[in-house]
């Protein structure tokens, strides 16, 4: 990976920070009841509220993950910028259930100032246990509520996912 300077490590992190609430606007416009995280221990980035017909609202876990290239990105913990070299030990990990419940992978064309948002269970990331994905092969997620909605249910994913051919 190219050393970047501070200026784009910041401009970098200003991106995803920005396309956090862009996300977090669209899913607010849709479902109503969502909200950026405010834990800083946190490894997830937004809450959604689902209403459940006579239950409680059922809570999903987002982690939002910004990339300007062709593939979703599942690691979790590296630094960019200043802060990309550990002293310590690698605290770079794979998302799984229990980081988050949803990826949403926030495919980004600066150059049309378009975006295109991939749901990706992390019941399928512990699947695939890979760090990335190519967005071609993930295509049937792109922009598929449904996945978001049903991202918890296990049966429901997986046999989606054999529909799909993803898995």
């Amino acid at each position: 990976m190219a050393k970047r300077t501070p200026e784009e490590g910041k401009e970098q992190s200003v991106r995803g920070f920005a396309y956090q609430h862009i996300i977090v606007g669209i899913l607010m416009k849709k479902y109503g009841n969502v909200s950026l995280v405010d834990l800083p221990h946190s490894k997830f980035d937004i809450i959604l509220a689902l209403p459940q017909p006579n239950q409680a609202e059922n809570l999903i876990r987002v982690q939002v993950k910004t990339t300007i290239q062709n593939y979703a990105k599942f690691e979790a913990g590296g630094r960019g910028g200043v802060d990309r070299t550990y002293k310590s030990d690698s605290k770079q990990y794979i998302y799984t259930t229990k980081d988050a419940d949803i990826v949403i992978s926030c495919q980004i064309d600066d150059a049309k100032d378009n975006f295109l948002l991939y749901f990706i269970p992390t019941i399928l990331i512990e699947k695939w246990a890979a760090k990335t994905k190519s967005f071609s092969l993930i295509a049937p997620l792109c922009n598929n509520y449904e996945m978001l909605e049903n991202c918890k249910d296990q049966e429901w994913v997986l046999n989606k996912a054999k529909e799909y051919g993803l898995i």
